[in-house]
């Protein structure tokens, strides 16, 4: 059994947690809190859950998640993710997370700066443009009509692949941005970001319109 390390246990992080339950992995989840501010969520997530710290769901992962605020990444544990694929939910709100000149800029991505904190880790990105409740909601069986349609990015095939196998179990098809130099087009304020539920066509027709900051 697969198990998933959870960083952030927000609207986000929960609810990949109850989805991956549904779908079988094992989860460990921590927040910035403290294991015992989780208990709650672990009752209802059962026995295939529990909280840990930080460290410990890095360690523990087979596959880790990082959603915590944007701020917030430079505190995500860097060794115990060595080697290790790292989906990051993150988006930039400067309102926020105060102003960051690269990004305003456009001269770096959220998931970028992730991958660099984690440099023996394989980032990509995921789940950043849905909201929390549609995450175990939206999702529908492959070929269904109206199938919504989520957006990744990775320099590394592999992470890439294992975001779109967990979008797939949880209901939804993939559309591949490229490396992580490409994620600006799914990030805050684009069209594949703000348009809410897209279909796979639509999403790729949204990448496309993306216009990067000067």
């Amino acid at each position: 059994m697969t198990t998933l390390g959870i960083i952030g246990a927000g609207h986000i992080g929960s609810q990949i947690a109850r989805a991956a339950v549904a779908n079988g992995y094992e989860v460990v989840i921590a927040n910035s809190r403290g294991p015992e501010t989780l208990a709650e969520l672990v009752a209802e997530l059962g026995p295939q859950a529990r909280a840990a710290t930080a460290e410990e769901a890095a360690a523990a992962a087979d596959l880790a998640v990082v959603t915590v605020p944007f701020k917030a990444y430079p505190s995500v544990p860097v060794e115990p993710l060595a080697g290790k694929i790292v989906i990051d939910t993150n988006n930039y709100y400067w309102e926020r997370d105060g102003h960051v000149p690269v990004l305003d800029e456009g001269r770096d991505t959220v998931s970028g700066m992730l991958q660099a904190h984690l440099p023996t880790s394989r980032v990509a990105k995921g789940f950043n443009h849905i909201t929390a409740a549609d995450i175990t909601t939206e999702g529908r069986p492959a070929g269904a009509p109206n199938r919504r349609a989520l957006a990744t990015a990775s320099d590394y095939e592999d992470a890439a692949a294992a975001v779109a196998r967990i979008y797939d179990e949880f209901g939804y098809d993939t559309v591949n941005v490229g490396p992580l130099a490409e994620s600006w087009r799914v990030e805050r304020d684009q069209p594949a970001y703000s348009a809410g539920a897209q279909g796979r066509e639509e999403l790729v027709a949204n990448l496309a319109k993306a216009e990067r900051a000067a």
